[in-house]
């Protein structure tokens, strides 16, 4: 499975670069104890740290919100996933435990400050190109409802966008079943290219030690 970046995010002056890992043999399941534990004192530390700083006071949820404009996106009206879960911690909304890939993917998000797509690799159709979506272009979101694609960066296969840094689609989710997956974490441009590698190497040895199995993992960017 090959994935690329579309020529014209390559063209634009706009820094985009995302760490993709693909995992094989995984096995997901309940969340052991100290993903529950870590997940919600992380989320407890988080409210503490927002009642004297505001949700976009955070360099990455600031970032990713700049670049959702540069791209044509409102960023008050689609917020990308790391803040919609940095706004419910303020009104201390937390994140119940779902599974271990989802409840691990939501723990990098909030520390990385950065939306990251998990996504069931048996129910990606192709190879994935990241792009902008289109215009009439939908898919049934994780959030319950159709949502409008029209210029997110969205990922995509042959069958169409299926994961994007707003909502991932219902259609390639991860469930219990999933035992390959592929992972796109939305990277904040300015950082280092060593450091993004090191965070990406961090999140999947964390990963393959809760789901077992291996992975391999690169960085894609429109700076290189």
């Amino acid at each position: 499975m090959e994935i690329t970046i579309h020529p014209f995010l390559q063209q634009t002056e706009i820094p985009l670069s995302f760490g993709v890992i693909h995992y094989s043999n995984i096995e997901v399941g309940d969340s052991p104890q100290m993903i529950k534990g870590r997940l919600q004192l992380f989320q407890e530390s988080i409210f503490f740290e927002l009642q004297d700083k505001s949700v976009t006071e955070f360099e990455g949820i600031h970032e990713w919100r700049s670049i959702f404009k540069s791209l044509g996106k409102d960023p008050n009206r689609y917020r990308h996933s790391a803040e919609a879960l940095y706004r419910r911690i303020k009104k201390q909304n937390y994140l119940d435990s779902i599974h271990s890939a989802i409840d691990l993917n939501n723990f990098f998000s909030l520390e990385y400050q950065s939306p990251i797509g998990l996504y069931d690799a048996s129910k990606i159709q192709g190879n994935i190109e990241i792009r902008l979506g289109e215009s009439q272009e939908t898919y049934d979101g994780l959030n319950g409802r159709s949502n409008s694609l029209e210029s997110l960066l969205v990922s995509a296969d042959d069958i169409g966008p299926f994961g994007s840094p707003f909502v991932d689609s219902v259609r390639t989710a991860v469930t219990v079943n999933t035992h390959e997956a592929i992972q796109i974490i939305y990277l904040r441009p300015s950082l280092p290219l060593i450091e993004q590698q090191k965070l990406t190497r961090s999140l999947m040895d964390m990963f393959i030690q809760v789901h077992g199995g291996i992975g391999d993992f690169s960085i894609l960017s429109t700076k290189s």
